[in-house]
């Protein structure tokens, strides 16, 4: 249950193919219409007919191919979610030395090495899957240790979904924690609580993080398509750093209340639940709030820095595989979908303007503009940690490195072959401890307002 957005894109390739045999069907048609109409004309008078009426009805059947397919591209980018295709093959589980080990294909996912979360018997059971034991390159195989099997049993099931998450709620990864509700603009909703807990994220049980005692709360915004359990990875950070953790839900993820329309707004409506998760915990006795986000929860988290009257307690932002600019990325995934250029900012357009709602079936347009931090860097007032893997394949990381460029006040960690929001699986210790070594920097330095420009240790 990761986040993605290739689905959209697969989507719309298997639509664009469709769309394509249609358009050769309408124009096939035509000619014979045509070809009947104007048989008793003179064969000049029956060939101009027919080459007008072709190339209109070509022309026309394009237009509306493109139009369709635009469509449906922009539909599915917003809509959520609710089944996800079991695409990976488990080919056997056998048992190892040291435990069961699972078989699965060669895929781009499986051989990248670290901790994987394996979801089955269509997302009700998942599996926690180790580094690689063997490869078989001429068999087209990887065997990888059987962790840990959280529900069901993997030795029956025969697909399954390559995820990043690796645990089904904080307990499985040791951390006690409360189960609250944030009452969102849409209704209750979720969420866990967790206190630090050093003993739990490997330090000894007096160890005292920079941030306890001082009222820091993080909070974890997941992406596209994913849920609470894609923060819990963040868990052994924020404890060693003392910091209070509130793991949230938010509109149209399967957990928290629907949107009325039913639609992703991308960022521009889910940062008011964000908002409401950070009144939950100003009203806790938090003073200071740093916003976790991965993915498309990184755009949330960028407009609740934006746009929320609680701005101001928002000391930072760690944001992992984020959506820096929305127009960038719905590029990304039209061309590597093979959708032609000018049919995915047709698409753009249907999310973005009011003319494009009764497509989209969105109750207000998105605006994507808003959500492009490259032209906006300059407004982009806080501190924010971005760790973003070079060859991520749904998200690229051009933005995030081009944006530290800009700001100075963003720091770019640039990690490798961990594909999309998978950096803390392929390597956890460099994502802990280039957090842990961000936010205490981040609250070594005196807060905003605390001094004034000019004087010593002034901060802005």
């Amino acid at each position: 249950m990761t986040s993605t957005m290739s689905e959209p894109g697969a989507a719309a390739a298997r639509a664009n193919a469709s769309v394509r045999r249609a358009a050769h069907r309408w124009t096939t048609r035509f000619r014979r219409r045509s070809a009947a109409h104007t048989s008793a004309h003179t064969p000049w008078i029956r060939a101009t007919t027919l080459g007008v009426g072709t190339g209109l009805a070509a022309g026309m059947t394009l237009a509306a191919a493109a139009s369709g397919l635009a469509g449906y591209f922009a539909r599915a980018v917003v809509t959520p979610v609710r089944e996800r295709a079991e695409d990976l093959e488990i080919l056997a589980v056998t048992r190892g030395p040291d435990g069961d080990e699972v078989i699965l294909p060669i895929t781009a996912e499986t051989v990248v090495d670290g901790t994987y979360g394996l979801f089955f018997h269509g997302g009700r059971s998942l599996a926690r899957i180790g580094p690689i034991s063997a490869l078989e390159p001429k068999g087209g195989t990887v065997t990888r240790p059987v962790e840990k099997v959280y529900g069901g049993d993997l030795r029956t099931a025969v697909r399954g979904w390559w995820t990043s998450v690796v645990y089904l709620n904080p307990a499985d990864a040791g951390f006690a924690s409360d189960e609250v509700v944030i009452t969102l603009p849409g209704g209750p909703s979720p969420a866990w609580y967790v206190a630090p807990q050093p003993a739990v994220a490997g330090l000894p049980a007096e160890h005292q993080g920079p941030l306890a005692g001082r009222n820091v709360w993080a909070i974890a915004v997941h992406g596209r398509g994913s849920n609470r359990t894609e923060g819990i990875r963040a868990l052994a950070a924020t404890s060693a750093l003392g910091a209070e953790t509130l793991l949230i839900s938010y509109r149209n993820d399967g957990e928290a209340p629907a949107a009325v329309d039913g639609r992703y707004g991308l960022g521009v409506t889910e940062w008011e639940d964000v908002e409401a998760a950070i009144e939950y915990a100003l009203g806790r006795g938090a003073q200071d709030i740093i916003l976790f986000g991965w993915s498309m929860g990184g755009a949330i988290s960028l407009q609740t820095a934006d746009r929320s009257r609680y701005a101001e307690y928002i000391r930072g932002l760690v944001l992992t595989g984020p959506v820096i600019d929305w127009m960038d990325v719905l590029a990304h995934q039209a061309k590597a979908n093979r959708i032609p250029d000018v049919v995915g900012r047709l698409g753009q357009w249907f999310i973005s303007n009011p003319g494009g709602r009764r497509v989209t079936g969105l109750a207000a347009p998105v605006d994507l503009q808003a959500m492009n931090w490259i032209d906006r860097a300059d407004q982009l007032r806080d501190h924010v940690l971005i760790m973003h893997s070079v060859d991520d394949n749904i998200v690229p990381y051009g933005a995030s490195r081009d944006l530290a460029r800009k700001n100075p006040k963003v720091t770019y960690v640039s990690f490798a072959q961990a594909r999309h929001v998978k950096e803390w699986n392929h390597d956890p210790q460099r994502w802990d401890s280039s957090v842990i070594d961000w936010v205490t920097d981040l609250f070594s330095r005196p807060a905003p307002g605390q001094t004034r420009p000019g004087e010593p240790g002034y901060y802005a």
